[in-house]
C-alpha cells in the first residue's frame, strides 16, 4: 500500500494550539496508511503574506522525527517541507487563529505557505478559525470541523495552479453543526474607516463589520457555516 504524505504548517508557530488541533485532524483521515510530517516556523509571523528569505541560511531544527522548526517565513516552511520530502502529497496550513477571508488570502502566511506549495505543483489547504467578538476558539471542536473538511476535500482533484482555501466559523457551543458550504472568495476590501490626527494615520473599522458579496466566503462564515473557496492562481 502506498504511503500518503501530509505536511502541516502555519504563520502562528510551531508551538501554537492550532497546529496541533490540525495534526488532530489529520490523524482522523481515512487515507490508509499516511505519514505526517510538521514543518512550521520557529515563530509567531502572522500576517508575513508570501516573504521569503533571500539571504543567509535558514535555520532547521529536528525536535522529534517528523517535527521540524523553521527560521523562515511560512512560505519557506514550504520550501523546506519540499526538500525533506520529495514525495509530498499534500501541504495543509492552519489552523489558524482567526479568519482569511476574501482580501486576507493576500497578507495571510497562513495561506501564502499554501500558494508557495501551488506553485511547486503540490496539492495544498489552508484553513483559518474566524473569531467574532469575546468567543474564543474550541481547538477540540475546531479540530472535529476541520477533519469533516478534509476528508471531502481531499478527495476532489485540483486543478495545477488551484488550491483550496477553508474558514471555519465562530458559533456558540449551542448552535447546530456548521455546514459545509463551497463558495467565491469575496471581492470586498478590508474595513478601510480611518483618521488621521496629529501626523498618526490609523484603521478605525471592525474587522466583523466588513463588507461582503451575498454568498461569499465573508458572507458564509459570519452567517456561522464553513466556507471552502477553490483559488485559481492562473
Amino acid at each position: 500500500m502506498t504511503t500518503s504524505t501530509i505536511v502541516l504548517t502555519n504563520d502562528d508557530g510551531i508551538d501554537a494550539p492550532g497546529i496541533q488541533a490540525l495534526y488532530d485532524a489529520t490523524t482522523q483521515l481515512p487515507t490508509g496508511r499516511t505519514s505526517i510530517g510538521i514543518v512550521a516556523p520557529d515563530q509567531h509571523l502572522s500576517g508575513c503574506s508570501h516573504q521569503i528569505n533571500r539571504g543567509g541560511a535558514i535555520s532547521v531544527k529536528q525536535q522529534t522525527e517528523q517535527r521540524y522548526a523553521i527560521s523562515g517565513t511560512p512560505a519557506d516552511c514550504t520550501r523546506v517541507a519540499h526538500h525533506l520530502y520529495p514525495q509530498l502529497n499534500w501541504v495543509i496550513s492552519g489552523i489558524n487563529d482567526g479568519g482569511n477571508l476574501g482580501a486576507d488570502t493576500y497578507v495571510s502566511g497562513t495561506v501564502a505557505a499554501v500558494r508557495e506549495a501551488t506553485l511547486l505543483r503540490v496539492p495544498a489547504i489552508a484553513i483559518s478559525h474566524y473569531k467574532s467578538r469575546h468567543m474564543s476558539i474550541d481547538w477540540q471542536i475546531a479540530a472535529h470541523r476541520t477533519a469533516r473538511v478534509l476528508a471531502i476535500l481531499m478527495d476532489k482533484p485540483l486543478e495545477p495552479g488551484q488550491f483550496w482555501n477553508v474558514n471555519l466559523p465562530s458559533v456558540a457551543p449551542s448552535a447546530p453543526e456548521p455546514e459545509i458550504v463551497f463558495c467565491a472568495v469575496c471581492t470586498q476590501p478590508l474595513p478601510t474607516q480611518s483618521s488621521l490626527e496629529a501626523g498618526q494615520f490609523r484603521y478605525t473599522g471592525a474587522y466583523q463589520d466588513r463588507q461582503r458579496d451575498p454568498g461569499s466566503d465573508v458572507d458564509v462564515c459570519f452567517s456561522g457555516n464553513i466556507s471552502v473557496s477553490k483559488v485559481s492562481l492562473w
